[in-house]
């Protein structure tokens, strides 16, 4: 169904990583947060150890829960031992006071021997005692200067923010139809030399066997070289398309996605960033088009509406280029 063609620059890559087998049930290939729909299974605990990695690309809400989790752990642990050798080893804790008391009691001085703070009211007395304050003080200086290091990588880490429209668009282009999608860079910091790379991967029945396809898409533009405001990425519906006189309905049936790769230079970095997108035929509006968000401040500044991203409203297209379904274009 779809055409081959393509221009004399572009040659239609057969596979982008994720292999041609089709898996059943299996959904979109990359998520709308740009990670991989790829989970992996089968590997023992120390082929799965990979603390650091995990630790500096998890999301900032998980990592905080969990040096908060740890910090918590870790002052229980140190409270129970002190309950186990004995809180009269501990000078300070009233005798009369009720058990929990004590815990706590032995929970807040773990806190401050782990980080170091030391406050004095409550202090080891004997070797036993000392030896634990000891072992749990040299604790938390390594764990904090571990913590430390985590969250300088997680900041020093170049990682782009680039916005998408949540909805990819067919709307009227020139004299013709065209799909597109918007993007913005979400940060202040600049990027430029930004590169744009669309692929649909589709299911196509060869010898009756599914079979994972993969088509790059010419665009319109797949280069710029700054990026201060926003982006309309633009793939004409000519009829050297692949998806030239064909409907949405078809491409669903095709399980059609459009995966979206950037790459981008970041001057606050001085390093090269990138950043993933995709979507699917359930994410492609017909006959819409993007409203203008952009807007002059009162000194002159060119402001940019970014909750206005995914705003659109409804247009009107030309024939004889893509269709809602088979029935309207036959």
């Amino acid at each position: 169904m779809f055409h081959k063609k393509q221009n004399k620059n572009t040659e239609p890559p057969k596979d982008l990583g994720f292999g041609t087998q089709v898996q059943s049930g299996q959904g979109r290939l990359i998520n709308n947060d740009g990670s991989f729909n790829v989970q992996r299974k089968g590997l023992n605990l120390l082929e799965r150890l990979s603390f650091y990695h995990q630790l500096i690309a998890m999301p900032w809400w998980k990592f905080n829960m969990l040096v908060f989790l740890v910090y918590f752990v870790a002052n229980l642990l140190f409270a129970s031992i002190y309950c186990i050798i004995g809180l009269e080893h501990l000078g300070g804790i009233s005798p009369d006071a009720a058990i929990w008391d004590k815990f706590w009691e032995a929970f807040f001085f773990s806190a401050q021997t782990l980080t170091t703070v030391g406050y004095g009211r409550v202090n080891p007395v004997g070797v036993i005692a000392s030896t634990v304050s000891a072992i749990e003080s040299l604790s938390g200086l390594l764990g904090f200067a571990l913590a430390t290091g985590l969250i300088y990588g997680r900041f020093a880490r170049p990682v782009a923010n680039i916005l998408f429209s949540k909805t990819s668009i067919i709307a009227p282009y020139r004299d013709i139809n065209a799909w597109m999608f918007r993007m913005t860079n979400a940060r202040d910091n600049q990027l430029i030399e930004v590169e744009v790379q669309v692929n649909i991967t589709y299911i196509k029945t060869i010898h009756g066997k599914p079979v994972r396809q993969y088509t790059a898409l010419d665009l319109e533009r797949n280069k710029v070289t700054m990026f201060p405001t926003t982006w309309t990425i633009v793939h004409p519906l000519t009829d050297k398309s692949p998806l030239y006189n064909v409907s949405l309905d078809e491409l669903k049936d095709m399980q059609v996605e459009f995966m979206v790769m950037v790459k981008a230079f970041d001057e606050a970095f001085s390093t090269n960033v990138h950043s993933r997108y995709s979507y699917i035929t359930d994410e492609v509006a017909y006959g819409e088009k993007f409203v203008n968000i952009h807007e002059t401040s009162h000194d002159g500044k060119t402001l940019i509406r970014l909750d206005r991203l995914d705003l659109r409203e409804p247009a009107q297209l030309h024939r004889n280029s893509i269709y809602n379904s088979p029935k309207e274009r036959d």
